[in-house]
């Protein structure tokens, strides 16, 4: 599969994501289910790991800190605050303000990568950033607000891992470094889990619909999705990759309202259609490059 088809996969299963978080609500705690997902994602790459013989570079003492990183700060604390924020807000505003991820991608990968971004693409950004910036004003003090900012404040943590994911060395293979991702995110998950059974505990309601979020979370978008977006940004640029990525809320937005989690309102509508222009403009400057 070449680079950016994998992108727009990666999309379609990220797209889902709002949703499946929404349903975990009340059968299961943020935390708790990251924890889990990971486990399923680890044993999800573990026969490819054993079969190529790779359990000695995954525990390599050159990337275990890089890799412990991208673990903390790419699935474990993002994974679990969005998860969180869901609580609060609705799968369309959480899809939309995710997006404020791009601004983040383009200064990180400025910084630390020198991948400096076209005016093409600055001005497709300004639209996302904008479109961002408008439903947060409009959910100014609204019991929808703490879960917008939880999601604003957050989208960093997944650009600083996937920043450290382009410096590890270029012969890793993107599925050793998608089972880094879950293996590593352990730690921290089980420092999260240990600090909620000593205060106030955690939700865990066995039933079809706490077993089918897990699934969705372990299976797809800790196992088949990381497999793609390694892919991706690994053979193209991160800022562009990203702005594809970014413009799954559409997806987010309609399935939400179809399966009557939230009803559409037009300031979303605005907000989406800001954020998408600004992700088709600058997903097409890859097209024109032929990738």
């Amino acid at each position: 599969m070449n680079p950016l088809a994998a992108t727009w996969l990666c999309w379609a299963i990220i797209g889902l994501s709002p949703i499946a978080g929404k349903y975990a609500v009340g059968v299961i705690s943020p935390a708790l289910l990251v924890f889990l997902g990971t486990l399923i994602g680890v044993l999800y790459f573990a026969p490819w790991v054993t079969k190529n013989k790779q359990w000695e570079t995954l525990l390599a003492k050159e990337t275990r800190w890089k890799f412990l990183f991208i673990g903390t700060f790419g699935t474990a604390l993002p994974f679990t605050i969005s998860l969180i924020a869901l609580h609060y807000t609705t799968p369309g505003n959480a899809a939309i303000l995710q997006q404020s991820e791009l601004l983040y991608s383009l200064l990180f990968a400025a910084f630390f990568l020198k991948e400096y971004p076209t005016k093409a693409q600055l001005a497709g950004s300004a639209l996302i950033v904008l479109g961002v910036a408008f439903i947060l004003l409009k959910e100014h003090y609204t019991p929808r607000w703490t879960g917008d900012l939880l999601i604003v404040g957050s989208t960093w943590m997944l650009q600083a891992g996937s920043t450290m994911a382009k410096k590890l060395p270029a012969h890793l293979d993107y599925r050793l470094i998608g089972m880094a991702r879950n293996f590593y995110a352990l730690p921290a998950l089980i420092l999260i889990i240990a600090v909620l059974a000593c205060t106030d505990g955690f939700v865990l309601k066995p039933n079809l619909q706490m077993f089918s979020v897990l699934t969705y979370t372990g299976v797809l978008k800790y196992g088949l999705a990381m497999v793609l977006w390694y892919k991706a940004i690994r053979q193209l640029d991160l800022s562009r990759v990203t702005a594809i990525y970014l413009s799954y809320p559409v997806l987010s937005l309609l399935g939400s309202a179809v399966l009557g989690l939230e009803t559409i309102t037009l300031y979303q509508v605005f907000g989406l259609l800001l954020t998408l222009t600004g992700a088709y403009w600058v997903s097409s400057l890859v097209k024109k490059q032929g990738h």
